[in-house]
């Protein structure tokens, strides 16, 4: 497998990294993320112009057909510059139209930056077993609530599962559904989340929605999508590790204790290898995961992001914790970059299945039992 980056992924990291370092330093994030909206328009309008926006979505209607490595690239820079906008959230629910079908002009609304969408997928009582839903569809109308549901607020559109047959926990009998957010009979709450991005519980009272793909088979389309943000969160994460690294080690060369950088001292010296080491690592089983997606049977898919969400999120805990530690007291304080980093590494470990629930579900993948 050949795991060097193609010269247009290269030039499209440089090119989200100048627009990053020229555009979008920490205090104008931090203007983003006190207005009403929680993010920047021209922000987003810059998101759009670099044609990232356009890059998962297919040739056909308008997009790049960029594959998951590509989206790699990308959400790597995305994490390196903790951007706020809605981008995530709408490339994985654009995913889903995708493998729904029969969305081409939404999918070109999305392309065009015109159309921000949302995956409401999570219930109170589910934890990440998407598979338990209680939210049904009867007759075109949705009753029920989902949570936790990011950048909900601040999408166009939603991609809503819902029950239209069998029992609660079931894989048969669950739907896909589009929903307009400002559509009647349906109530948002929009909240901050600690990493400063947006989320939002949204209850249905029977809410007009529009079938995707068939009734009561939309489980594949679900863990797929499910997956795909899982590798694309991994890639963040990554981005977000290099930076944070990259903070302590210019904080400890110039932080001094004794009358010497504590950089010199060999015991920081070795964490902050681990924390080097850690991050590498991460990086290698995403680019693992992001490679063989698109090639892989669902059931080696599965295995690759959960392996690699499980690798990123020990990582990212040992690197989060590690640098607040050798940054000190400044390192949980919202006036320095690193307890921003620190917070959105713990927020992605927790999005779309945490640690234990991957290990969990690796485990279980056919032939693991067999080949321990």
């Amino acid at each position: 497998m050949n795991f060097n980056l193609s010269d247009e992924q290269k030039q499209l990291a440089d090119a989200i990294h100048r627009f990053i370092d020229k555009s979008y330093d920490f205090e104008t994030r931090k203007k983003g993320i006190q207005t009403s909206a929680g993010h920047s328009d021209s922000a987003w309008g810059a998101l759009v112009e670099l044609g990232l926006t356009a890059l998962p979505v297919p040739e056909a209607q308008g997009g790049f057909s960029g594959k998951a490595v590509d989206m790699m690239v990308v959400m790597q820079e995305l994490g390196r510059g903790l951007v706020v906008e809605p981008y995530l959230a709408t490339v994985v629910a654009a995913h889903a139209l995708k493998l729904a079908g029969g969305q081409e002009a939404l999918l070109e609304q999305v392309a065009g930056g015109e159309l921000k969408l949302a995956t409401a997928f999570n219930e109170p009582q589910a934890r990440y077993a998407l598979n338990d839903v209680r939210v049904t569809a009867k007759d075109g109308k949705l009753n029920g609530r989902k949570v936790v549901a990011i950048h909900g607020a601040q999408a166009d559109k939603l991609v809503v599962s819902a029950r239209t047959g069998g029992a609660e926990a079931d894989l048969d009998g669950i739907s896909l559904f589009l929903v307009d957010v400002k559509g009647a009979g349906v109530s948002v709450t929009d909240y901050r989340t600690i990493d400063n991005l947006r989320a939002a519980d949204i209850q249905f009272q029977d809410a007009p929605a529009t079938l995707l793909g068939s009734a009561g088979k939309a489980w594949p389309i679900i863990e797929e999508s499910a997956d795909y943000a899982a590798v694309l969160l991994c890639a963040e994460a990554v981005g977000v590790m290099d930076t944070l690294n990259a903070a302590t080690l210019e904080y400890a060369k110039t932080r001094q204790q004794f009358g010497v950088p504590i950089a010199r001292f060999q015991a920081l010296q070795h964490r902050m290898v681990e924390m080097f080491i850690h991050a590498e690592q991460s990086r290698s089983i995403t680019l693992l995961a992001a490679a063989r997606f698109e090639e892989s049977s669902p059931e080696e898919r599965r295995r690759f992001a959960s392996a690699a969400k499980a690798r990123v999120g020990q990582a990212a805990r040992a690197v989060g914790q590690e640098a607040v530690q050798i940054h000190g007291g400044m390192g949980v304080t919202n006036e320095l970059p690193a307890a921003h980093m620190f917070k959105r590494l713990t927020l992605i470990n927790t999005t779309f299945g945490d640690v234990d629930h991957h290990l969990g579900r690796f485990a279980a993948q056919p032939g693991f039992q067999q080949a321990a």
